[in-house]
């Protein structure tokens, strides 16, 4: 299936749900995502500042009462997280982490699911969810040499995205660190990645979005 053209979607979550929606079905839906499974939902990760963005705006949709317990949820997970690694109560971003460090975290907490995960496996911001999570499914390409996306992924599909769908692919990139660059210079940020659990709290050491996105 060829890519359609993404300037006529009017936000960049739109347009990479889009993305995958044409790359699942160019796959020939032999992608194994389907609403419930949450295998990657488990774990904790690094998300964006434009992420906590749209997190925050999902947030402040939901009632009250579903919105604390989210957040409620999320504060005793950064408790834990700061109990192992207290750097993270000085600063909060984890973009010059070392790798040994972010996969000592991504270990020792494997098994945290995300704060807006409900018990039936859906999604309580999915509509708001982070662009990795919009991706998250579709065989990474690394200069040829296709791999799982994910533990549930057993077996890779044998067929290829095609290269509009890679370009299309590599534009969203683009565009997101275009955006991602504008908006730290905004929120005058020290850096633009945070884990997950704190993208759900509007004092966690990041300025709170100004105005919705």
């Amino acid at each position: 299936m060829s890519s359609a053209p993404t300037t006529g979607l009017s936000t960049l979550p739109e347009k990479t749900s889009r993305w995958f929606e044409r790359a699942a079905a160019a796959l020939l839906e032999q992608v194994p995502c389907c609403r419930g499974c949450s295998h990657c939902c488990i774990g904790t990760f690094p998300v964006t500042i434009l992420d906590r963005q749209h997190l925050l705006e999902g947030l402040a949709r939901l009632p009250d009462a579903k919105r604390l317990s989210i957040q409620q949820t999320a504060r005793a997970q950064v408790a834990a997280i700061e109990a192992r690694f207290p750097r993270l109560s000085a600063s909060q971003m984890v973009d010059t982490w070392p790798d040994r460090l972010t996969e000592q975290l991504a270990e020792q907490f494997k098994d945290l699911p995300c704060p807006a995960l409900a018990a039936d496996g859906t999604c309580a911001v999915y509509a708001f969810r982070p662009l990795i999570c919009r991706s998250m499914g579709i065989p990474p390409d690394h200069d040829g040499d296709v791999e799982g996306a994910c533990d549930i992924q057993t077996a890779v599909p044998i067929i290829r995205l095609s290269p509009p769908l890679r370009e299309e692919e590599d534009r969203l990139a683009g565009e997101e660190a275009r955006q991602l660059s504008a908006l730290r210079r905004t929120l005058q940020c020290q850096g633009e990645e945070l884990l997950l659990p704190y993208a759900f709290l509007p004092e966690t050491g990041v300025p709170p979005p100004r105005n919705s996105a």
